[in-house]
C-alpha cells in the first residue's frame, strides 16, 4: 500500500470512529476542532480535516466563531475550499431555521431562563451587538423573531419609532427584547436602561406591552423584568398618564 492510500485509510478510520461517537452519544466529549472537524469531511471525502479544523479554531477562536466567520477569510486557510465553506454555512442555516421554527411551535415562554435557553446560541460569541425583538400574540405565543438593529463593538443604535412600527406590521399584543453585550459582562448600561424606558413607554402608547428585556453574556444573562425594572418603569409610565 503507497503512502497516499496509506494516509487516506487512517483518515476514513478516524473520521468514522468520530461518526460512531457521534450517533452514540451526540455531540457530548467532542471538542470544538472535533465538530469543526466533522464538518469539513462533509466536503472532503477521504482526506484527513483535523489540522484545518484546529488552524480554523486557532484563528477565529470558538466554534460558533468559525461557522459564522466571512466565507473568504475561511478560505484564507489552508485545505479549506469553497465546497467545505458550503457544507458549513448550509448546516448553520439549517440549525438556525430548525430552532426557529421550534421555538414558534413553543407553549408560551414562562421565564427570562426559557428565553435565554433558546437565544443564548445565537448572540453568545458575537463580535457586535445584535438587538433581537420577540413578537408575540395575546396568547403569549410567539408570531416571530427578528433581528431589528447590529451595532458596533460598544452599541446598538435602536429606534424606539422603529420597533413599534415592526411591532404593528406584526400584529403583536406584546415583545420580548433580547440583545448581547459582546464583553461577555450582561449587567445593563446607563444607556440600556435608558432604551427600555423609552421602549415600554412608547410601546404602551401604542397598546403593546414588554414583558422582559434580557441582556445575554457569557453563558450568562441579565433579566429586567426578574429585577423588577419593566415593572418600575411601567408604574413610571402609568403615574406620568395620570
Amino acid at each position: 500500500m503507497n503512502t497516499r492510500k496509506s494516509n487516506a485509510h487512517k483518515g476514513e478510520g478516524h473520521r468514522g470512529r468520530l461518526r460512531e461517537k457521534f450517533l452514540s452519544s451526540g455531540l457530548d466529549g467532542f471538542h470544538d476542532y472535533e465538530i469543526i472537524e466533522l464538518l469539513l469531511t462533509f466536503a472532503t471525502p477521504r482526506k484527513d480535516c483535523k489540522d484545518q479544523a484546529k488552524a480554523a479554531l486557532k484563528r477565529f477562536k470558538t466554534l460558533q466563531r468559525v461557522i459564522e466567520a466571512p466565507s473568504e477569510e475561511l478560505q484564507e486557510i489552508e485545505g479549506i475550499g469553497p465546497k467545505n465553506v458550503f457544507g458549513i454555512k448550509f448546516v448553520y442555516a439549517v440549525s438556525n431555521r430548525y430552532l426557529k421554527k421550534k421555538l414558534l411551535k413553543k407553549d408560551p415562554i414562562n421565564s427570562s431562563k426559557e428565553l435565554f435557553d433558546y437565544l443564548y446560541h445565537s448572540l453568545r460569541d458575537k463580535n457586535r451587538e445584535i438587538f433581537k425583538v420577540v413578537f408575540l400574540d395575546a396568547q403569549n405565543k410567539i408570531i416571530t423573531i427578528e433581528t431589528l438593529f447590529e451595532g458596533t463593538l460598544t452599541a446598538s443604535s435602536v429606534y424606539p419609532r422603529e420597533v413599534v412600527q415592526q411591532a404593528l406590521r406584526q400584529n403583536a399584543a406584546a415583545l420580548f427584547l433580547v440583545h448581547n453585550h459582546p464583553s461577555g459582562e450582561p449587567r445593563p448600561s446607563k444607556e440600556d436602561t435608558h432604551l427600555t424606558r423609552q421602549l415600554i413607554h412608547a410601546c404602551r402608547v401604542m397598546g403593546i406591552t414588554i414583558h422582559e428585556h434580557l441582556i445575554i453574556g457569557d453563558d450568562t444573562y441579565f433579566s429586567f423584568a426578574d429585577h423588577g425594572y419593566i415593572a418600575e418603569m411601567n408604574r413610571e409610565y402609568e403615574a406620568k398618564d395620570k
